[in-house]
């Protein structure tokens, strides 16, 4: 089995790794943006765009980590699926090499 042909993932699989990638990147910047700015301002988190800020880190963070399972299911499906088109393959060539093994001769 290459590499190159059933290492390729899939559209949705490169979607899903990015946009988890991407949100869960996010997530961590505007926790540590919420983390300094309230540190050195409390008042300024009540007002503003800061408040937005917070529901990303908030709300970012576990769809990030669901978008992250659900490209762990979609990769396992695929390999699964590589794996038994590969199984069968192999079975079928065998099968075609060893002839009909239970066949008897008269004699």
């Amino acid at each position: 089995m290459s590499t190159s042909e059933s290492g390729t993932p899939s559209l949705v699989e490169r979607i899903l790794a990015f946009a988890s990638l991407s949100i869960i990147a996010a997530a961590l910047l505007s926790f540590f943006v919420t983390l300094i700015i309230g540190l050195n301002d409390r008042q300024a988190m009540a007002e503003g765009w800061l408040p937005v800020v917070y529901g990303i880190s908030i709300y970012a963070l576990p769809f990030g980590f669901v978008l992250l399972i659900a490209l762990l299911i979609v990769t396992q499906r695929r390999r699964k699926r590589e794996l038994a088109a590969e199984a069968e393959g192999h079975s079928a060539a065998a099968g075609k090499r060893s002839g009909n093994p239970k066949r008897k001769t008269r004699g």
